[in-house]
């Protein structure tokens, strides 16, 4: 691919799109094909295709030793894995959460009737700021809700000593961090529970997914109570519950993925080095860096753009990269706290967030995972250069459109 040198060369002008087809922030990982049919195949013979299969029990198994947690409890997707371990543990009143998160950790909480109070973030890890925390607890407070966001762990033993001093219940939104660990610990085995997402757009998928971690006893077996709709045998319910249950289909899909694992972060792993050399010659391009005395993931290529005088603005790269066919992403723009219901709700509390709204207005998630390759990377590196690169040019070019 011949790096483009001219603002006429890009879409937006008159040329034509830098990549033939569409770069997306988490384009599915696929792993062997051969090996999900097999399992697939399995399942249509045994005709067993849910309700806790042999498919589910070995993926279960298997990522508990995985992640050396002793209670693994597969579920259909993040949001209602959240949802349940929010009601076992019970909360209930407040929840502290950062508003620097996908908007379903907010929305498992407001679903149960159960008011978000949102919290900012340190500015170097983009996680909650335990400080904070400690500073918005009431007596209506009865949890801490953490997103360990881009598979970054946070501050777990400060979360940790503030929710045993306060008598909180501290639980983890672990959709970023399978596979990530924290003082040689694997994520899964902190607070009372944590979550994970196995969506498609997630380095391991189960198609839609994910799980719940605990290594409490008697906090599992609450767990696995709900998601099958409290269930205890045949014909007796014993408690309120939902249906949270994982398939068949995707739990064979999840383990086609464990077997690929390494993998899929090996090459997430290139495709971050190859990114870390390229923007660092750019100016305003700060990358996210993950600790590497720890076991990472890599999967988001996590940029922090702060224009030089007259330059493109974020918004003006990102548009630029979209008509390039580069769907980069703003995530988490613009905050959970400035998207309904909670702008209505607590119209004001964007004062209290400095931090959080600062980081939301320059982030920009750059494609990654199998669908890229080092060349894609170093044109579309290309395109960023050149576009910083022409300055007030592009700007006015782009004000113009």
């Amino acid at each position: 691919m011949t790096p483009k040198s001219t603002l006429d060369e890009f879409a937006l002008f008159g040329g034509e799109p830098a990549f033939g087809h569409k770069l997306h922030v988490g384009q599915p990982n696929i792993g062997d094909r051969a090996h999900f049919l097999d399992r697939v195949n399995r399942i249509f013979d045994s005709r067993w295709l849910t309700n806790n299969g042999e498919a589910v029990q070995e993926l279960e198994r298997r990522l508990g030793e995985h992640l050396g947690v002793k209670h693994v409890i597969a579920v259909c997707n993040a949001t209602v894995g959240l949802e349940i371990a929010i009601r076992a543990m019970p909360m209930e009143g407040e929840v502290i959460v950062p508003s620097l998160t996908f908007v379903a950790t907010a929305h498992a909480l407001q679903w149960q009737q159960i008011t978000p109070v949102f919290c900012d973030v340190d500015p170097v890890t983009h996680n909650l700021d335990p400080e904070q925390v400690r500073r918005l607890i009431t007596p209506r407070t009865t949890g801490i809700l953490g997103v360990h966001l881009w598979g970054r762990p946070c501050d777990v033993d400060a979360l940790q000593a503030i929710a045993d001093e306060h008598r909180l219940h501290l639980l983890f939104d672990a959709a970023h961090a399978f596979g990530c660990s924290h003082q040689g610990r694997m994520v899964g085995n902190f607070g009372r529970a944590e979550v994970f997402s196995f969506h498609a757009t997630k380095f391991f998928n189960t198609f839609e997914g994910g799980a719940i971690t605990t290594n409490d006893d008697a906090l599992a077996a609450k767990i696995r109570l709900m998601t099958n709709f409290g269930f205890a045998g045949y014909d007796n319910v014993v408690h309120v519950g939902t249906n949270g249950k994982m398939n068949e289909v995707c739990a064979a899909m999840g383990l086609t993925s464990l077997q690929a694992l390494d993998g899929f972060i090996a090459t997430n792993r290139t495709n971050a080095d190859t990114y870390a050399e390229r923007l660092a010659r750019i100016p305003g391009m700060k990358l996210c860096r993950y600790d590497t005395t720890e076991r990472n993931n890599f999967q988001y290529v996590v940029v922090e753009y702060m224009p030089q005088p007259g330059g493109p603005s974020r918004d003006d790269l990102i548009r630029l990269l979209w008509a390039e066919n580069v769907m980069a992403r703003k995530y988490f723009w613009p905050g959970c706290h400035r998207m309904e219901p909670y702008r209505t709700l607590f119209p004001t509390v964007g004062e209290r967030l400095p931090q959080t709204e600062a980081i939301a207005d320059r982030l920009m998630i750059l494609p990654t995972g199998t669908g890229m390759n080092t060349a894609s990377i170093h044109a579309l590196c290309d395109l960023l250069e050149l576009a910083v690169a022409q300055g007030p040019a592009l700007s006015a070019r782009l004000g113009a459109l």
